[in-house]
């Protein structure tokens, strides 16, 4: 999916997201804002804001940028912030997380949630987050990894060809966005339900 089609699909889910995929990933959420909470450093990056589900998570003395390509989504977040009076988040930005804005080393922390296998090019939002963090800050995603073999991985094979409709890839592999020396460094964790999402842990 090209950029154009991630924002045509983030159109069509924004008014239900909440009631749908957010119950669905609230727990991997919850633990990926934990993480963050726990690191070292207060400027925050996160990447794929999406309605704000997260914001209301973060420890007050963390401070929070969110950057999403769905102006859609990003009405939600903006209202969310002011309604629950988060005064921790510094901006709300329409952005790709491919190509940011931000200088080199801007942040202390940065995390995706389930952005990786919505970007175009999932090896340059990792590039993109090893360049806008401090070098020794923390880089964290949380993201659905298609399963290796058995019933699901013939379901998510089957509904690879939507992907644009869905508005990700069913199909998505660690493969596709992390090197071998990655993986090799990072700390991966298996997240409920049933495994359908692993949080991922890189030291930049």
């Amino acid at each position: 999916m090209d950029a154009n089609a991630v924002r045509v699909a983030y159109r069509r889910w924004a008014g239900i997201y909440d009631f749908g995929f957010g119950l669905i990933s609230k727990v991997a959420r919850q633990a990926a804002v934990a993480a963050v909470n726990r690191a070292q450093g207060e400027k925050v990056l996160e990447v794929g804001v999406g309605t704000g589900l997260a914001l209301p998570l973060y420890a007050p003395e963390k401070r929070v940028t969110g950057v999403d390509l769905s102006s859609e989504m990003l009405v939600q977040a903006r209202l969310r912030a002011v309604d629950l009076g988060l005064r921790n988040i510094d901006a709300l930005l329409e952005m790709d997380a491919q190509k940011t804005s931000f200088q080199d080393g801007q942040f202390d922390i940065a995390v995706a949630m389930f952005v990786a296998s919505v970007v175009p090019d999932p090896r340059a939002l990792v590039a993109e987050l090893k360049r806008v963090v401090k070098p020794g800050g923390t880089i964290l995603f949380v993201n659905h990894f298609a399963a290796e073999r058995g019933p699901v991985w013939w379901v998510e094979r089957a509904m690879a060809p939507a992907s644009a409709l869905l508005g990700w890839h069913p199909d998505f592999h660690l493969g596709h966005m992390f090197a071998d020396t990655d993986l090799k460094s990072a700390e991966i964790k298996s997240m409920w339900p049933m495994g359908l999402f692993r949080l991922i842990r890189l030291r930049n």
